[in-house]
């Protein structure tokens, strides 16, 4: 596989410092091979900047298989280029191979044979893998990961909102239900747009100065701050979470714009998809890149360095953290060379 001519293709898309840490990992991989006879799977979600990691352990010298579907959201127009390039595609048969080591997301490939371990992406794949027989590196449980679902998933929810031409949000009330490490993103760019913003959470949880919070459970508070309302968000991480705590039916009639952050179905069953901006699917989902690079190349490579600690390294079977030394080393990182050193310290101060 011809690794320049991928870089030249994507150096047409992406400036080095919105890829500090996997170019990082390029140039000392590409010195050092660590990935030499490596037999990799890499199930992460294939848009064109997942590209940018695959590079990296190319560079390395894995044996790189790709895999897209599986329920994980992908770009269909990017495959034909994939394969264009070289890039081996899963099918069934191809699953069902031993793989020296298999970066998985939300753990559809758990059952995969691996000969040393995993790596997996998210929360929810955290659940697959409790039990698991091999060592699982968890990318998800890190300081690392709330720059991608905070700094990066809150520029989606900007991006998707404006696509279907709601980008203005001054003077604007957005309620926004949920202020995890989702929510906290998406906070920061509805106030830095000018918007009024109303939190509703389960408990007493950081808001961002300006953002008015209030509790979950109080149902009057609630219904006063969905009255009038422009836009309602939801960034609970947990299906159905808003089910029964408001009278469903006055916002379904409203003129309130809905839209869903999370993975899962926050709204409930009582407002039907097609009240819901991109049929209740996560709103950055209708953008070419849901996630801009310079937010998800810090978990990207976060997600390669866990092959190569799985490969090199003697882990215990189970969930492995990343160490604060192995995130320092990215964040490091990506603070000198990187351009999104201010966001970072404004996503800091409200933890």
């Amino acid at each position: 596989m011809d690794i320049d001519r991928i870089a030249d293709y994507l150096g047409t898309f992406y400036r080095p410092a919105e890829h500090p840490a996997l170019d990082a990992q390029l140039r000392l991989w590409r010195e050092t091979r660590p990935f030499t006879g490596a037999k990799l799977l890499d199930g992460t979600p294939v848009f064109r900047n997942t590209m940018v990691k695959y590079l990296a352990l190319l560079a390395g010298g894995a044996d790189l298989t790709v895999s897209v579907g599986k329920g994980i959201p992908h770009d269909p127009a990017l495959l034909p280029l994939l394969e264009k390039f070289g890039f081996r595609i899963a099918d069934d048969a191809a699953r069902r191979e031993t793989y020296d080591v298999v970066l998985d997301c939300a753990g559809v490939h758990a059952d995969t044979p691996v000969r040393r371990g995993f790596v997996e992406l998210t929360r929810s794949g955290m659940y697959r893998y409790r039990n698991a027989a091999r060592p699982v590196f968890l990318a998800d449980e890190s300081r690392i990961k709330v720059i991608e679902t905070g700094l990066g998933t809150g520029d989606g929810f900007r991006r998707g909102m404006a696509k279907f031409g709601f980008g203005d949000f001054r003077g604007r009330r957005i309620v926004l239900f949920g202020c995890g490490k989702v929510g906290r993103g998406i906070a920061l760019h509805v106030l830095d747009g000018g918007a009024e913003l109303v939190v509703v959470d389960r408990e007493t949880v950081p808001v961002p100065a300006g953002s008015r919070l209030i509790r979950l459970d109080d149902r009057a508070e609630v219904e006063t701050a969905l009255d009038g309302a422009w836009c309602v968000v939801t960034a609970t991480g947990i299906r159905h979470a808003l089910s029964g705590k408001f009278d469903a039916a006055k916002l379904i009639a409203s003129k309130t714009i809905l839209a869903n952050m999370g993975v899962e179905d926050e709204f409930g069953p009582e407002i039907p998809e097609t009240r819901v901006l991109n049929r209740k699917q996560p709103l950055n989902f209708v953008l070419e890149e849901p996630t801009l690079l310079k937010y998800i190349d810090p978990t990207m490579a976060l997600d390669n360095l866990g092959a190569l600690q799985i490969l090199t390294h003697d882990m215990p079977a189970g969930l492995n953290l990343p160490t604060p030394e192995q995130e320092e080393a990215i964040l490091r990182t990506v603070r000198e060379a990187g351009e999104i050193t201010k966001e970072l310290d404004d996503l800091e101060a409200m933890r």
